[in-house]
């Protein structure tokens, strides 16, 4: 019997629709687009508007297209592993949220929180119950409503990320293609340069922590970014060098949208050229768990059965690591 990959048979994205631009932001913070543009690539990004509305409400528009796409039923789903910082509540998981929204009335979840590259350690830890033979149909979401921990006076956070989700689902796979390999990594002694200062067990809410605005993102820049090219490129050019790929071997590059010049500098460490890499930073900026997952979702129509994908991410905490896998169809 051959061996079993976990492989992406149907991806799906959701946007919300309000536009934000770096001109409107121009009127609210002391910038410039000329400033944001050249540092982050990032023209404009999505905000989720609408009372009560959480990340498990875009999730929901993106896992039923996906359903629709792959012509299956939610009853089929067995298992939601949910990549997101900023699930609807503390508790319930939003991946229990989701699957009844949906009517995924056989599946169980659970929430996986590694910033950024939740999704990759989504993808690798769901591919674990596909190979296993646990399971055959895996939801894999992707998302945040960044807007909602977002500081709007502070320039340094506010002008880089948006709102977004997207999905894979995961099946076995006998034909060798799939997740082939993946290098997952952390290093908890960075949490000091991006974290959210209150809102946990250590700090709880408290009328001083809402004054003093600690229940926003907080990032020292110039320490993440020095990390993320750093990190992010070494693990992508390892995973390559690990199972034997060279440049030409590579169709996609899939890196987190963090930043342009950490993909720039990612690509570059690969020796992949830029046609080879998906950029959507312009349009949508760091939408944390939802950057890869929506990239694949654009670019769908481009990818063919066998090519060779590399999925590369960077996130607070510090989290990064990368996957190479087939694609399947």
């Amino acid at each position: 019997m051959s061996k079993i990959h976990a492989a992406i048979t149907a991806v799906n994205g959701y946007v919300p629709e309000y536009v934000l631009t770096n001109k409107e932001l121009e009127s609210i913070v002391d910038t410039t687009d000329e400033w944001i543009t050249s540092r982050t690539g990032i023209k404009e990004r999505r905000i989720l508007k609408g009372e009560g509305l959480g990340t498990s409400d875009m999730a929901v528009h993106a896992v039923n297209g996906l359903l629709k796409k792959r012509g299956i039923t939610a009853e089929e789903i067995e298992l939601i592993i949910f990549c997101t910082t900023t699930p609807d509540l503390p508790f319930p998981a939003s991946a229990n949220i989701l699957a009844d929204k949906i009517g995924a009335k056989n599946a169980w979840g659970y929430d996986l929180q590694a910033a950024c590259s939740g999704f990759i350690y989504g993808v690798s830890t769901g591919a674990q119950f596909i190979e296993s033979g646990k399971h055959k149909k895996v939801l894999v979401v992707g998302g945040d409503k960044m807007s909602s921990i977002i500081n709007y006076e502070d320039r340094t956070t506010c002008i880089i990320f948006g709102d977004g989700c997207g999905a894979v689902l995961l099946e076995p796979n006998e034909e060798g293609f799939g997740v082939m390999d993946s290098i997952l990594r952390s290093d908890g002694s960075g949490r000091q340069f991006l974290h959210q200062k209150a809102g946990g067990s250590a700090r709880p809410a408290s009328h001083e922590t809402v004054d003093n605005k600690e229940h926003f993102v907080y990032q020292e820049g110039q320490a993440v970014f020095k990390f993320a090219v750093t990190n992010m490129a070494d693990v992508a050019a390892e995973i390559m060098d690990r199972n034997n790929l060279t440049s030409e071997d590579v169709k996609w590059l899939v890196p987190h949208q963090a930043n342009k010049r950490i993909i720039d500098a990612t690509a570059s460490r690969m020796g992949v050229g830029s046609e080879k890499v998906m950029i959507n930073i312009q349009r949508y900026g760091n939408t944390t768990n939802g950057t890869i997952p929506l990239c694949l979702w654009e670019w769908e129509s481009q990818l063919k059965k066998g090519d060779n994908i590399i999925l590369a991410a960077f996130g607070g905490g510090f989290t990064w690591g990368s996957v190479y896998l087939k694609w399947a169809y």
